[in-house]
């Protein structure tokens, strides 16, 4: 059992994600200026907006999270799963996450930052 609340498990949890979502966005963008796209300023405004939006989330998570001395560290990674460790107000806590799950949940954030989000601003 946890001894982490909710609130802070979240954050840590971001400081794991959107790292990862900002190396997809970034490869992508990679991609689409390498890319033989007959316009692909629209493709790359979308995508570099994007990051901005990331990174401002990063650093309010990393703000948060020194903030309130919680930290997050990979201490181990294998084909099935990878170990974190996090540690909160001087408590240590090993969490073990499904590779496919953390890369269910990038995916559905990279979902949510290139497209859903529109919906919910208006």
């Amino acid at each position: 059992m946890t001894q982490i609340p909710e609130q802070d498990r979240d954050k840590i949890e971001q400081a794991i994600y959107l790292p990862m979502v900002l190396t997809v966005l970034n490869r992508d963008l990679t991609v689409v200026e390498n890319s033989p796209f007959k316009l692909r300023k629209p493709y790359l405004d979308l995508i570099d907006k994007t990051i901005k939006i990331v990174q401002t989330e990063l650093y309010q998570v990393k703000h948060y999270m020194n903030k309130n001395n919680l930290k997050v560290k990979q201490i181990n990674h294998d084909d099935s799963f990878t170990m974190f460790l996090f540690i909160y107000k001087g408590y240590e806590e090993q969490h073990n996450y499904f590779n496919p799950r953390i890369r269910n949940k990038v995916q559905e954030l990279l979902e949510y930052y290139l497209f859903k989000r529109h919906y919910n601003e208006k």
